[in-house]
Parts: structure tokens; C-alpha cells; sequence
């Protein structure tokens, strides 16, 4: 992916995004939570926290974000998330019918949600480190640490 973006800490201009799809009769947005909170438990830890904060995404309505509870001050607030005990992880939300529509699913039998995360920001949190941009500026003593 690439956004008109300034390489800074905790974003960067180029990154690798994983997206997924869920399509089905009677998808709800309690499964597209309940998928969620069991990612971020699987690849963080049973002790991790989730929380979803209305957000505005093109072709998914309702939309969210989702943040983690801070590993590093456990949800206190610290210099890491700024202080908020949170950290934001993906974007997701419900398949619009509208797109369905667009496609000739029928929306009053179908529903899905969607979601999207750059794996760079999840491979950080989940080892601690501190800057995205050491993922692009070739070090290989930082990269054959993986």
C-alpha cells in the first residue's frame, strides 16, 4: 500500500496491509468483534483489552477502530500510546449493501464485514519496537533478528 504520507514513528508511506472478508447469511457486527477480540488475543496475549471506536471507512458501514490495550504500561498511559492506554491496530466495519448491491448479491440475504491492518504496526507491537521506519531502511542487523 502506498499513502501521501511522512515517514514518522508509527506510520509510514509504504506498507504491507492484510485485509480480510467475511461473507455469509446473518453476519453481524458482534462477529466481526468477536473475530477481532479473539485476533488480538491470540497474537498479543489473553491479558490484552480490544475496544472498537466509530470511524469512517468508503464501503463499510458502521465502521471502527480497533485498539489494543497498551503492552508496555498494561492500559495505564504511558509515552508509548501517549499516555491514552491505547493503541489503534486496524480498521474494520460492515459490508455496506450498497456494495453488494454493486456486485448482484442480494443484501437482504447477505451481510459481511471486512478489516484491514498493516503488518508492519502489528509485527511492532507485538515485539516492541519502537520506530516502523527500521523496517525499511535495510539494516540487516535489525532484520535478521526475524
Amino acid at each position: 500500500m502506498y499513502r501521501r504520507d511522512v515517514a514518522d514513528p508509527s506510520h509510514l508511506p509504504q506498507f504491507t496491509q492484510i485485509e480480510g472478508l467475511v461473507v455469509d447469511e446473518g453476519i453481524t457486527f458482534g462477529d466481526l468483534k468477536g473475530t477481532l477480540e479473539h485476533f488480538v488475543k491470540r497474537m498479543f496475549g489473553e491479558d490484552r483489552r480490544v475496544r472498537l471506536r466509530p470511524h469512517f471507512f468508503p464501503f463499510t458501514e458502521p465502521s471502527a477502530e480497533v485498539d489494543v490495550s497498551c503492552g508496555i504500561c498494561g492500559g495505564t498511559g504511558c509515552r508509548s500510546c501517549g499516555g491514552e492506554g491505547w493503541l489503534e491496530i486496524l480498521g474494520c466495519g460492515m459490508v455496506d449493501p450498497n456494495v453488494f448491491r454493486s456486485v448482484g448479491i442480494d443484501p437482504e440475504r447477505y451481510s459481511g464485514f471486512a478489516f484491514g491492518m498493516g503488518a508492519e504496526r502489528i509485527a511492532a507491537l507485538k515485539y516492541g519496537i519502537p520506530d516502523l521506519r527500521l523496517f525499511i531502511e535495510g539494516d540487516m542487523r535489525f532484520l535478521d533478528q526475524f
